[in-house]
């Protein structure tokens, strides 16, 4: 089987292997990218776990607050000196107004009407690109409507300049308190996800898939450190209950103090305000996450260690 240069260095990106070990995972598992990371983690040759793939776009993530909308816009460029630009800073943030208005679909953001212009989003884009001399991409938009009672919270991470950074967070939370204690309440909230990038809100919404294939690689670790099948699938119980401990935001023991859970942090809100607050739901935006920037020299790297 023939392999692809640019499969061995995306695998190698992605996994944190090297490159050995990426040609060979690519050899047993026919070319197939994650069946390779898994089979990398099964042999204990990958950090792919801890991994979601290098992060290496520049640009800005924006957030607004508009009533009951809020939203966080990604919008990226070649070099990190742009986003210090007060025109695309200007760019991103009439984009991210403009998205509450939209239905959060990128397609529907492009065509709508730019702010006191008769030009479309996607007219203010080029033009912009046109000024700035990069490239730029309106990449991704995050959404969430708050229905009833509560507050809307925005944090953003490294703020270069109001509403602007590299990390963003929006949080909607659901209670009859009064406004700035809510705010306050989802602030330490929206810092703790930002820290530590929940996949999910509650138990209930998490991926069995992922869970799924979260044990069958531990079991397949245990297995290949000698223990019996039945043994290993007993083994990963307690594991799998870290695992969901980790990613599963209700579960996740709180940053700010380091011992409580956040499901128990409401509950010690609700009791201090004498009302029931909840975390209805969140988004979040990591500047460039999943996008790697090409290494010109990895190719001849590569070619000249598959041909050994």
């Amino acid at each position: 089987m023939s392999l692809n240069a640019n499969l061995i260095k995306e695998l190698r990106e992605k996994s944190g292997a090297g490159i050995v070990d990426c040609k060979n995972a690519l050899m047993q598992n026919e070319n197939d990218i994650d069946k390779s990371i898994d089979w990398l983690r099964k042999k204990g040759l990958s950090v792919a776990a801890k991994k979601s793939g290098r992060v290496a776009a520049e640009g800005l993530v924006g957030v607004h607050i508009n009533n009951h909308q809020a939203c966080l816009i990604e919008i990226n460029s070649e070099t990190d000196f742009v986003s210090r630009n007060e025109q695309f800073q200007k760019f991103v943030n009439d984009c991210s107004k403009i998205a509450t208005t939209t239905d959060g679909d990128l397609d529907s953001l492009l065509k709508s009407k730019f702010i006191e212009s008769d030009n479309t989003v996607e007219d203010e884009l080029t033009k912009n690109i046109a000024t700035i001399g990069e490239n730029l991409k309106i990449r991704r938009i995050e959404k969430i409507t708050l229905d009833g009672p509560g507050s809307l919270v925005s944090y953003v991470h490294n703020s270069v300049s109001e509403n602007l950074g590299k990390i963003a967070v929006i949080l909607s939370l659901k209670s009859n308190a009064n406004k700035n204690s809510l705010e306050n309440i989802g602030k330490k909230i929206a810092m703790h996800i930002a820290a530590s990038n929940p996949i999910s809100l509650n138990l209930d919404g998490l991926d069995p898939k992922i869970v799924n294939k979260e044990k069958q690689v531990l079991i397949e670790q245990a297995i290949s450190s000698g223990k019996p099948k039945d043994i290993a699938e007993k083994m990963v119980e307690g594991r799998i209950r870290k695992f969901c401990e980790e990613v599963v935001l209700l579960e996740q023991t709180f940053v700010i103090d380091g011992k409580t859970k956040i499901k128990d942090v409401l509950k010690q809100y609700s009791s201090e305000l004498g009302t029931e607050v909840t975390i209805d739901s969140f988004k979040m935006l990591i500047l460039g996450q999943g996008i790697e920037v090409e290494e010109k020299d990895f190719a001849a790297e590569v070619a000249a260690t598959a041909n050994q």
